[in-house]
């Protein structure tokens, strides 16, 4: 077996970011369209089969940015409960991250919102579909420990956090549907005041 230079090593996980970053940026330009493999290579500035020399499908490039969002996503919740005590205050704090990081990341909003995935390989949906489960079930944490400390929110653990995650979703559609000109923040110091007020 021919040995890889530590230069190729080096070089692959940078072209495979680079692919990536393309695909997101590609999903981010042209709203509503679908992505085809042709036109992510010439954006990258490769063959279709130098796509595939990094990634076995498409589908398992858009299971890359899905990597990316979960690790960026959890990983600034970890902060945030490391930071943050009181239930209503990580719960905003996450809400606001979440809505940010769509802002900030249009693109990447298109796949978690569905539109980019319509025609798409199946198992995408499921894994979207897992990453809102996974919210909702920190939401319920959250939600259930701040219960134990005295903190209710005068609802059901479940209703709370699945209203929660719906105002996430359906923030996110909007963005996605108004082609990124209606930004997720939009209005969200009231809405939150309205939403905060529906807990006590």
């Amino acid at each position: 077996m021919a040995q890889v230079s530590s230069d190729d090593k080096q070089q692959r996980p940078s072209r495979k970011r680079h692919i990536l970053e393309c695909l997101a940026r590609e999903l981010e330009g042209h709203p509503g369209e679908k992505i085809t493999t042709a036109g992510l290579a010439r954006a990258v500035g490769v063959t279709e089969a130098a796509l595939y020399r990094h990634f076995p499908s498409k589908a398992r490039m858009y299971e890359g940015l899905i990597e990316f969002i979960e690790d960026s996503v959890f990983g600034l919740i970890t902060k945030i409960l490391d930071e943050e005590t009181d239930a209503m205050t990580r719960c905003e704090k996450i809400m606001r991250m979440l809505l940010g990081f769509a802002e900030r990341n249009p693109g990447m909003t298109r796949i978690l919102a569905g539109d980019a995935l319509v025609g798409e390989n199946p198992r995408l949906r499921t894994r979207t579909g897992q990453f809102f489960d996974r919210i909702e079930t920190q939401f319920k944490q959250i939600l259930r420990e701040g219960e134990m400390r005295g903190e209710g929110t005068g609802n059901t653990v479940q209703i709370s956090a699945n209203l929660m995650l719906v105002v996430i979703e359906g923030k996110f559609h909007q963005f996605v549907r108004s082609e990124f000109s209606r930004s997720p923040l939009m209005n969200w110091d009231n809405q939150w005041a309205l939403l905060r007020s529906s807990f006590s």
